[in-house]
């Protein structure tokens, strides 16, 4: 008799917000609504890995401010990444509960007059644009004018963005005169959409090769003769204590530095025009990158290492944020012809190793992805030397959104029949 009560209960309050949600003014609280009710779930193995992924994360994280285990709201690029992953699950199956959850994000984080909160524009922070992305996609859905207002206010960020003398842009202000290529990532694919849908004619075409100049500047200066692989930053100064005196390079080469380079690659190659000069630099760059990275990946497993040329070295470990962005970026390199068809296997081998050896699931169906690192970069305060020992003994957690993102990415990439 309870059981029909609570069924009953269920099935009432179900209506009721379905009602609610299709009015305007309570959407952010059906986005509440609909993500307690994933928490709830069990969550189906029957679905494909990218769904079960996303509602994994939508369980850890009933609301999207939370990714990256933040205990407030806060306008950071780990939350743009897993909600490019809701928007592409959204236009894929339909599913509302997706829309509601990136919408939820975009909601708490931007204010009506198109101010973001947390966001402070003069830290020049490269990290700040790609949640950029989100406000891109819904205002394509909807127009709402604070979406328009908060991207023509991180849009402004890269006018002003400090430079080297080549025009790389400074990862931060409080990083002079350095590039990192997690920048890449968090800069061009932005810049790129932004560009494509509000621009024209020689600010287009001025913008398209500002952003190809970014990639360019990596390439001259961040490139191992030997290996082809990228070293994760470079000071044009020289000054930092990290850098190498003779050509300003850290001393390591960091995989998901690597995997945020790639990933820009193959994403700003979506809005470049076909017939700009600058995509077979880009593609070129990309074909001389996977080579390389195909020389370090494990054997056995298909994954690749948290320091990506030192696999057999003490306390080195298989990480799964680096090695999901490897397989997405193959995997869709291949789909859109970048890279031959052989490209195809070493990602498939890539992406069973991590679901072999990194994946994990609990008895409600959640999905856990683990070893990943948390967080790595050069200098700041406490120092960070961008040593072995440094990247090996950085904190390493289950459930990083930088790895569950490019997880759910590469999955939608082979689940593509």
């Amino acid at each position: 008799m309870n059981f029909n009560k609570i069924k009953i209960l269920t099935i009432t309050t179900f209506a009721t917000i379905s009602i609610l949600s299709c009015a305007q003014k309570p959407l952010q609280n059906s986005a509440h609504q609909k993500s307690k009710e994933v928490s709830q779930n069990v969550i189906s193995a029957k679905l494909p890995w990218s769904e079960r992924m996303m509602q994994s994360e939508m369980k850890r994280f009933p609301e999207a401010w939370q990714l990256d285990f933040f205990k407030s709201p806060k306008w950071s690029y780990p939350n743009g990444l897993v909600l490019k992953c809701a928007e592409l699950l959204f236009k894929k199956t339909g599913k509302k509960q997706y829309y509601d959850y990136i919408k939820g994000y975009a909601d708490e984080l931007v204010n009506e007059d198109g101010t973001i909160k947390t966001y402070d524009i003069k830290k020049y922070n490269l990290d700040m644009l790609n949640s950029g992305n989100v406000l891109l996609y819904l205002y394509s859905v909807d127009k709402q004018e604070k979406y328009l207002k908060a991207l023509q206010l991180l849009r402004s960020q890269i006018d002003n963005q400090p430079r080297t003398s080549e025009g790389g842009f400074w990862h931060k202000k409080i990083y002079p005169n350095q590039m990192w290529l997690d920048g890449l990532y968090m800069a061009e694919p932005f810049y790129a959409n932004y560009t494509k849908l509000f621009s024209t004619g020689a600010e287009a075409e001025k913008a398209y090769n500002d952003i190809v100049n970014q990639f360019d500047v990596i390439q001259k200066h961040m490139v191992d003769s030997k290996t082809g692989l990228l070293y994760h930053g470079w000071d044009e100064s020289k000054e930092q204590q990290w850098a190498d005196k003779q050509t300003g390079l850290s001393p390591n080469f960091w995989g998901r530095a690597m995997g945020w380079y790639g990933m820009a690659i193959v994403d700003v190659l979506d809005f470049l025009p076909q017939n700009h000069p600058g995509r077979e630099r880009l593609i070129g760059y990309l074909k001389s990158y996977s080579e390389a990275l195909v020389k370090v990946q494990d054997g056995k497993t298909g994954l690749w290492y948290q320091v990506l040329d030192k696999g057999g070295e003490k306390e080195n470990y298989l990480e799964a944020s680096a090695s999901s962005m490897f397989v997405y970026t193959f995997a869709k390199a291949v789909r859109k012809g970048y890279l031959p068809d052989s490209y195809k296997v070493i990602s498939k081998k890539g992406y069973d190793g991590i679901i072999k050896n990194l994946i994990t699931i609990e008895k409600d169906g959640t999905v856990n992805l683990n070893q990943n690192c948390a967080v790595a970069g050069l200098g700041g305060t406490p120092y960070r030397s961008g040593t072995y020992d440094y990247y090996v003994n950085e904190e390493i957690r289950s459930n990083d959104p930088k790895g569950t993102g490019p997880f759910i990415l590469a999955s939608l990439e082979l689940e593509n029949k």
